[in-house]
């Protein structure tokens, strides 16, 4: 009877360690890996706090930064991937290297979704179940860089500062090689020239996203060139703000004393430049539905599951891209995006 009564409460036991064990395994959060390409971005350090709050609760993050260096990069991926994460959430330094990335991903059968910086098509296209990418269609970025400055130049025939017809500009790219880069860079001067705006390059250089850098170069633009330049166009809004603290130091925005200025992410800082006229315009490049799209592919993916748009809550075209639209800012709505701010505190 002895017998029988510790052979039933070593069965009980063993049973409720079990229960224990698989209810443990049940709330084990999928741990997935974030590769930023640097530390120094505002707004990817935005989309950084969207993954966080996305994550509560729901998966735990290892949240690496890759110093702009791609063999830093290398090192964190190899690491990530040994680790045996659920799913690699990458922000490249070098588009180029996504096709190494993804060759290395498949060994371990570990999901890629690619952020911000797209990926060459041709790497992501070899691994249709393996490889996403989030983001936006910079041509948008570009085409309403080029309306907000379209729009002033025909209502403003004062900035046409020499009376020539031509808009004397100058351009300060991001990052080389970058998509957004070029994209930018390229429509924001079509849409221009396709509205019967003529352009004139004065100076085009890359700030790599960086505000003292744009300061930098614009302090140098504005000794050699003063006389010339009319517009400023930057791919993002850290270089517009950095070239409005140089076009400040020259005593442009006081009194009758100006230079239009547009850029592209509608960050705080740059909702703050408009609000005070320093700043004409710029493209929100909306961090919140990115990093919710990029954070909800990840964890579906995680829980081996297909992604869908009924599951991560946003459509996929061509089975691997989501893509997030832009949003003209100006004097008009500013108002309303610094609100969304204010609420998201």
């Amino acid at each position: 009877m002895k017998k029988r009564y510790i052979a039933f409460i070593l069965a009980i036991s063993a049973l409720a360690f079990f229960s224990l064990q698989v209810k443990q395994r049940a709330q084990k959060l999928p741990h997935i890996g974030v590769v930023f390409y640097s530390s120094e971005d505002l707004y990817l350090d935005y989309v950084k706090s969207t993954f966080k709050k996305c994550a509560q609760g729901k998966a735990d993050l290892d949240i690496l930064y890759s110093k702009d260096q791609q063999l830093v990069q290398n090192e964190q991926i190899d690491t990530l991937l040994k680790d045996k994460v659920s799913v690699l959430m990458l922000n490249p330094v070098d588009r180029s290297a996504a096709g190494s990335t993804l060759e290395k991903a498949i060994k371990y059968h570990i999901p890629v979704v690619f952020f911000n910086k797209e990926p060459y098509a041709e790497d992501l296209k070899r691994y249709p179940s393996l490889a996403y990418y989030v983001g936006a269609d910079a041509r948008e970025s570009g085409i309403i860089e080029g309306k907000i400055v379209a729009d002033y130049w025909k209502a403003h025939p004062e900035a046409d500062t020499n009376g020539d017809g031509i808009l004397a500009y100058v351009m300060l790219r991001g990052q080389p090689g970058h998509q957004d880069t070029e994209l930018r860079s390229q429509y924001s001067i079509q849409y221009l020239n396709d509205h019967g705006i003529p352009t004139k390059k004065i100076e085009d250089a890359s700030a790599n996203w960086q505000r003292e850098e744009a300061q930098a170069l614009m302090t140098s633009f504005i000794n050699t060139n003063s006389d010339q330049i009319e517009v400023v166009i930057a791919n993002n809004d850290e270089m517009a703000l950095g070239a409005i603290e140089a076009l400040k130091t020259n005593g442009y925005f006081r009194e009758d004393k100006y230079m239009p200025v547009v850029g592209v992410d509608g960050t705080l800082p740059a909702l703050r430049a408009i609000e005070d006229g320093t700043l004409l315009g710029t493209a929100k490049n909306d961090y919140r539905e990115q990093g919710k799209a990029a954070f909800n592919l990840a964890y579906i993916l995680s829980q081996g599951i297909t992604p869908t748009e009924e599951n991560i809550g946003f459509t996929i075209f061509d089975k691997q891209y989501v893509h997030i639209p832009y949003t003209q800012i100006d004097r008009s709505n500013f108002r309303i995006y610094l609100g969304e701010y204010a609420s998201s505190n």
